[in-house]
């Protein structure tokens, strides 16, 4: 490996942190990268996981990370993803010729070059010290990432065992606030199809692709910070209208399919990357209708119905007067509320919508970035409304 450069040095992994709730969480993160490493072992080669880093290492980076987030370059917030590897692990690396220690101040320096998705800058030891060695594009199964998307905001993450999708969410720190992911949760006999595969931290992510587009779509309604609805409604059902104020403006006829006709693609064709590519431009329209005000409808064959609708109470129906609302994490327990106290007009009308239309779906994202999942709970006998933003960051 290459010496350290003239004049630095790299961070002794002894210096205490001083960001508690690295700390904090330090050991509960240990003990998931080791526990899913030593699961994964039993069904692969150990040369193709990653190394999972002890606490010591864990809270020494997001301590890092952290102060990172704080600082600004040229009047901008960094942007950064730490991957803990070795350069010998990651593929085809940039490597710097000299070494750089893990600080605050050369994160956020080396930040402006290395914020585009899926460039990570590379993190390893040497003598009981950290330093950053260059960036890497290529992460390997379980691998240890910490993403910086907004001051004061971390999000330890892992690569899936099967290399597709989404990372999974592990825990989130947002200032003194740590929430560990609950996987548990996906065990649920009222959890929707589409969160479970963002909960089971080790299932591969591209078992069930049907599944999965809707996860890319809440993460692409998430992205465009405009706020917005999308409705999932059954293919052959039309009661759905009842909930729908009328004349519906910009109805959709006949229905658009071209995502739909992606989907029907032969199993083989999905992991090429030409399919890939076209689910994802249009997974990024529809998503981008629903930054127009009202809601955008689809059926789950995904086929465009409307958007810019405005929902209704059905007639006859009674207003919706609770719900029960969780978020995945850990400690967290259920509560029951009145659904104006869960947010604003646009999560009243998503919880009357699932009342009135039990076998629907209602995605609601926030412009503030909160993210509720709207479904009918046959065991409580209600609207449950899951908070799932800290599985989408």
């Amino acid at each position: 490996m290459n010496p350290v450069a003239p004049g630095a040095y790299a961070q002794s992994m002894q210096q205490e942190s001083t960001y508690q709730a690295a700390r904090a969480v330090a050991k509960a993160v240990e003990s998931h990268f080791a526990q899913h490493r030593a699961e994964a072992r039993q069904n692969g080669p150990e040369a193709a996981l990653a190394p999972a880093p002890p606490a010591h290492v864990i809270e020494a980076i997001l301590d890092a990370a952290f102060w990172a987030s704080l600082r600004k370059e040229e009047g901008q917030s960094p942007k950064i993803s730490l991957a803990y590897l070795s350069p010998e692990m990651a593929g085809k690396p940039l490597v710097f010729e000299h070494r750089f220690p893990l600080t605050p101040t050369i994160l956020a320096k080396l930040a402006p070059g290395v914020e585009r998705p899926g460039i990570h800058l590379g993190v390893w030891y040497e003598a009981d010290h950290l330093y950053i060695w260059g960036t890497t594009q290529e992460v390997m199964s379980y691998g240890f990432v910490v993403d910086v998307s907004e001051p004061g905001l971390l999000v330890v993450k892992h690569r899936r065992g099967d290399g597709f999708g989404k990372f999974a969410n592990v825990a989130v720190l947002k200032g003194d606030q740590v929430k560990l992911i609950n996987e548990e949760s996906a065990s649920l006999p009222d959890c929707p199809g589409l969160l479970k595969p963002l909960l089971n931290l080790s299932a591969p992510f591209s078992g069930d692709s049907t599944v999965n587009v809707l996860v890319q779509l809440a993460v692409s309604m998430r992205a465009h910070q405009r706020g917005g609805t999308l409705l999932v409604v059954p293919a052959e059902a039309t009661t759905w209208q009842d909930s729908i104020i009328k004349p519906i403006l910009y109805s959709v006829s006949p229905a658009f399919s071209n995502l739909s006709g992606l989907m029907q693609q032969p199993d083989d064709e999905k992991k090429k990357g030409p399919w890939l590519a076209a689910v994802r431009q249009e997974v990024g329209a529809l998503a981008g209708l629903t930054a127009i005000d009202g809601a955008t409808i689809i059926n789950d064959r995904h086929e465009l119905l409307a958007f810019g609708t405005k929902i209704g109470r059905a007639y006859g129906h009674d207003p919706v007067e609770q719900m029960m609302i969780t978020e995945p994490i850990v400690g967290n327990e259920g509560r029951v509320i009145h659904p104006s106290q869960n947010g604003g007009t646009r999560h009243l009308s998503a919880a009357q919508f699932v009342y009135d239309q039990r076998d629907a779906l209602a995605l609601v994202a926030s412009q503030d970035g909160r993210f509720t999942v709207f479904s009918w709970s046959s065991c409580e006998e209600m609207v449950h409304a899951h908070r799932i933003d800290s599985l989408l960051l």
